[in-house]
């Protein structure tokens, strides 16, 4: 089963557009717009306050139905340090498989959903099909939340939502949900000498990190446990720490980030409180009787909901219609799925590629999944086209 050169021909256009996260994805948007209008379909943008970055929403068909979003994200992680023994952005078939930044997570679905409008217009439309394209997944699901005003606007709120990450073509209705911190300690600067006179923002910082570090074994130990996820418990991770400035020197200065992804359901807020309590009233008055204008400060960063899409539910078996299946799967990675089901549409995954591709050296996706992905979006117009 191979999929059809049109389809490959987008996706390795899509491609060749650099759209690293850190950068502007303007060019691959003016793409997308100025070939869908090329098909008569209007677009609309939404963009990031530097309006270095857009969304796009485009709807194929009466927008006065409700139809199906086939949702995607057109930023990529970087390639810097990875060892590629292609040109990540020149797209290579080889051996079956389509080669690229970004062939896998996710402009395969991107490239082969676009490549069906044509099909779609030529059918005629009963439901609509809305596309929408966003920025800044990869560093936190940022993009999205300004598209989704334009998918609430619409005369008709749509049935489901379709959320194409690589999951090799099987459903997906559960995922975890991620929040993130970053925590600045603040303490006073001395000769190491006499640290005494000091307040070691390194030293408290690492009690902060080995209380969030307990707190992981608590998820692990007591729970909630759900065995549908991998590891089925949610987990607490402190992926940065930079402070300090000499050995001989005791640092003022520390900065920590940290992560939870949660369990769907899992109340996480709830579970930062007790850091902060121990900041508070264990580390502050202890840090400022030393020096009083010692403090800990904990931000929000960035964050997701989780996914927990009934999978017994209207918007799950239309779905296993148009794939040919009947189960459904739960994963720990996060996707932007949950932001659209959290403002009222049925959200599923499942799209070509598989995630153990994802962000590597030779990211790639297997055309046999593209051509699992055309045949899903083929029984598609099946259910919304009137021929």
């Amino acid at each position: 089963m191979a999929p059809r050169p049109e389809t490959i021909a987008l996706i390795r256009r899509l491609v060749a557009f650099d759209t690293t996260s850190r950068d502007s994805n303007l060019a691959l948007v003016a793409y997308v717009r100025e070939y869908l209008e090329g098909l008569g379909i209007a677009c609309r943008l939404s963009y990031d306050d530097d309006r270095r970055k857009a969304n796009l929403v485009a709807t194929l068909g009466p927008a006065d139905r409700p139809g199906v979003v086939l949702s995607g994200h057109t930023d990529v992680v970087p390639v810097d340090g990875q060892d590629w023994t292609t040109d990540p952005f020149a797209p290579e078939l080889r051996d079956g498989r389509l080669y690229g930044r970004g062939t896998c997570d996710m402009k395969g679905f991107v490239g082969t959903a676009l490549a069906f409008a044509p099909e779609f217009l030529r059918r005629g439309l009963a439901r609509p099909i809305h596309y929408a394209l966003s920025y800044d997944e990869e560093v936190g699901c940022v993009g999205v939340r300004r598209l989704l005003p334009d998918l609430a606007a619409l005369p008709a709120r749509p049935m489901l939502c379709l959320v194409g990450e690589p999951t090799e073509m099987r459903i997906v209705t559960q995922h975890k949900g991620k929040q993130s911190w970053t925590c600045h300690v603040r303490g006073f600067e001395c000769h190491s000498s006499l640290a005494h006179q000091g307040v070691n923002a390194v030293e408290y910082a690492a009690e902060l990190i080995a209380f969030l570090r307990r707190t992981a074994r608590t998820f692990r130990d007591d729970g909630p446990h759900d065995a549908r996820f991998d590891p089925p418990w949610s987990t607490v991770h402190t992926g940065t720490v930079r402070g300090g400035t000499a050995l001989n020197i005791v640092p003022a200065d520390c900065r920590f980030e940290f992560e939870m992804r949660h369990l769907p359901g899992h109340e996480i807020a709830a579970t930062i409180e007790p850091l902060k309590a121990f900041a508070t009233e264990t580390l502050l008055p202890e840090m400022r009787r030393v020096h009083p204008e010692a403090a800990i400060t904990l931000e929000p960063g960035s964050g997701f909901p989780g996914l927990d899409t009934d999978p017994t539910g209207e918007a799950v078996r239309f779905i296993w219609a148009l794939v040919g299946a009947n189960a459904t799967e739960a994963v720990s990675f996060g996707t932007e799925a949950g932001l659209f089901d959290a403002a009222g549409i049925p959200t599923v995954i499942c799209g070509p590629g598989s995630i153990d591709q994802a962000h590597k050296p030779d990211e790639f996706v297997a055309l046999e999944q593209i051509a699992r992905c055309e045949a899903m979006l083929e029984r598609l117009a099946d259910q919304v086209c009137v021929r």
